[in-house]
């Protein structure tokens, strides 16, 4: 990692970082987000302090967590806890405000779910990364609560409820953090919708220089992602029965077995794969399908900086990240389909195939378009945010101020 440029930021002594949890089961867009923070704090200086509801990553020896102290909640020690801990919903928002952090002038918390919910004094500066409120608390619950197990048993209005009381929670919680980023336009919008809080755009960083866009191309589609109800890979694999070419799906979830139930034998499911299998399937597809509401998607990025287009649904953080081709593919980096649905799907890849239009999009440049979202831009805009944030914390504090950082 290069030192960002143009920053000034001198940090306190003592820094939380908070995340909700860290578990070899959940490493994701999230996790390199504690990642890049983590070690640009580092850089700087400052070994930030890890807290977590749970951690079985510092007894890992392949984990980058390996032997850092993780300070953790009463969740660490329940049954299943460490693997399980989305089974203990209701229990989270108490957990995460016992955890003690009056310690530290600077509190960064990185959240999908609780982290925010930090408790924290006016004396003290919280900075909320965002990668998304709640999803299945929020406009995803109808497709979470039609896929649930536990909803199809009887318990839908339980869960409902207990759901409601989470968003009432997530609100209030999303009141005390002072400084709020989003990882999109699409979650900042969202943050504003559901906490009436306004949020700066940093987009999550990718690690591009991983992949190589100059490899010859294949006849494959591929989708890349975790098997799970809101990915809509389901509108991927019936839409590829219908058009009979071929596509590999990668990626493990409770939805594996229902869509291999589904599909025709032009599908392929690899199931996880490791680093290099990926980079080689992302440089080689001949383009990357993904048909879900992402809050950025990492994977998407991704697969632009191996060169290839992607045929995404043309909602959430996907209208960052792809440049849709309309009549002129200068410049674009794919196709952004308008309705999320088996129909809007089977056009735009018949568009695709008919005009020829990997033929037409630039691998290079669709790499260019990517390369705005390396890690050293990320660095650079995160550091720079936390900078102005802690000067008008302290200039706030100074005079007496209540609204320290709006």
């Amino acid at each position: 990692m290069t030192m960002p440029s143009n920053t000034f930021f001198s940090p306190p002594e003592k820094i939380a970082l908070v995340h909700e949890w860290f578990s070899p089961s959940s490493y994701g867009g999230a996790e390199k987000v504690v990642r890049a923070i983590d070690e640009l704090l580092s850089l700087r200086g400052c070994n930030a302090e890890l807290f977590g509801l749970v951690d079985g990553e510092s007894n890992r020896s392949k984990s980058w967590l390996f032997r850092r102290k993780i300070q953790t909640s009463f969740i660490q020690n329940l049954p299943f806890g460490i693997n399980h801990i989305q089974s203990y919903l209701p229990l989270l928002p108490f957990a995460i405000e016992q955890i003690d952090l009056s310690d530290y002038p600077l509190i960064i918390s990185s959240s999908h779910l609780v982290a925010k919910g930090v408790l924290s004094s006016p004396d003290q500066l919280h900075v909320g990364y965002i990668h998304t409120p709640a999803r299945y608390a929020w406009d995803q619950m109808p497709i979470y609560l039609k896929r649930s197990l536990l909803a199809r048993l009887g318990f839908g209005p339980l869960i409902r409820y207990q759901l409601h009381c989470f968003r009432q929670w997530d609100q209030l919680s999303g009141a005390r953090v002072d400084c709020l980023l989003a990882n999109s336009r699409f979650t900042a919008r969202r943050i504003y919708q559901y906490w009436g809080r306004k949020a700066e755009v940093i987009h999550p960083p990718v690690e591009v220089d991983r992949f190589r866009h100059d490899q010859p191309r294949g006849e494959f589609y591929l989708c890349l992602c975790r098997l799970v109800p809101n990915k809509r890979v389901d509108l991927v694999v019936e839409a590829f029965n219908q058009l009979q070419l071929p596509l590999v799906v990668v990626g493990d979830g409770p939805e594996k077995n229902f869509l291999k139930s589904l599909a025709a034998p032009n599908i392929k499911f690899l199931g996880i794969q490791d680093s290099k299998k990926v980079e080689s399937l992302m440089e080689s597809c001949r383009a990357f399908i993904y048909a879900g509401v992402e809050d950025f998607g990492i994977a998407p990025v991704e697969a632009m900086a191996a060169g290839s287009p992607v045929i995404a649904f043309g909602k959430g953080g996907l209208l960052d990240t792809v440049r849709c081709a309309t009549r002129n593919s200068h410049g674009a980096t794919g196709i952004l389909f308008k309705e999320q649905t088996v129909k809007s799907l089977l056009d735009a890849v018949n568009w695709f195939e008919d005009s020829k239009l990997w033929k037409e999009l630039s691998s290079e440049s669709i790499r260019t378009w990517a390369d705005g979202f390396r890690p050293e831009v990320f660095d650079d805009r995160f550091e720079t945010a936390l900078a102005k944030a802690w000067t008008a914390h302290h200039q706030s504090c100074a005079d007496g101020l209540s609204d320290p950082v709006s």
